[in-house]
């Protein structure tokens, strides 16, 4: 599928200013059937920023690592443990951390939304999430089934986040991977990647217009 350019009339003017450095976008990936749509996702935000990858184990069993761009790192869970050895070492959701402007987790679990609305931090992902600046933008997509979705604690743990600041991307209506009807399907990747190139581009043009 093809990832559209967000309409915009000043995208000209924004282009050649996001042209001084291309934005560092750290996507996301936990375990839905939706992340068989993930190298797709990495390749839309490939087009327009650097990006580096973060899965859980759990989301390797739908994702087609040979699909995702060459120029986009993956990491894992081993990855945490294996970058570090001694005292001076990086730590690697650290860095991550430091290095991206935007974190965007699509698709959401259940189960890693209700850990982020707990503040868990059990693997690479959360640890990123735990030590995350609320002062940058962050996004989640979720994808669940739809009596999931509309748990009771879907509901208090979407609060909770958004409470940080996080930006839900909300799921949408339709026939879902178990058969089932409703909302809970994964918003489509060129949809999320259009959101936030659109709210980037905007804050960084409102940025540029304060400092004039």
């Amino acid at each position: 599928m093809a990832c559209s350019d967000p309409p915009t009339p000043e995208r000209d003017v924004v282009q050649a200013n996001v042209a001084i450095r291309r934005p560092h976008i750290l996507l996301a990936a936990c375990g839905s059937v939706a992340a068989i749509k993930f190298a797709n996702l990495c390749r839309c935000f490939s087009e327009w920023a650097e990006v580096r990858a973060v899965v859980t184990q759990a989301s390797l069993h739908f994702i087609d690592r040979a699909a995702i761009p060459k120029d986009v790192v993956l990491y894992t869970d081993q990855d945490e443990w294996t970058s570090w050895n001694i005292i001076g070492d990086s730590v690697l959701h650290i860095e991550l951390r430091r290095w991206a402007d935007i974190m965007i987790i699509a698709p959401l679990s259940a189960n890693t939304l209700g850990k982020m609305a707990g503040g868990l931090c059990d693997n690479l992902l959360t640890c990123i999430v735990r030590a995350w600046d609320y002062s940058k933008p962050f996004f989640v997509a979720p994808a669940m089934n739809t009596v999931m979705w509309r748990n009771p604690f879907t509901e208090q743990h979407l609060m909770a986040i958004d409470e940080l600041g996080i930006n839900l991307i909300p799921p949408v209506t339709k026939r879902l991977a178990c058969g089932d009807y409703g909302t809970g399907a994964m918003a489509e990747p060129n949809y999320i990647y259009s959101t936030v190139r659109l709210f980037y581009e905007s804050k960084f043009q409102q940025a540029g217009s304060s400092n004039q």
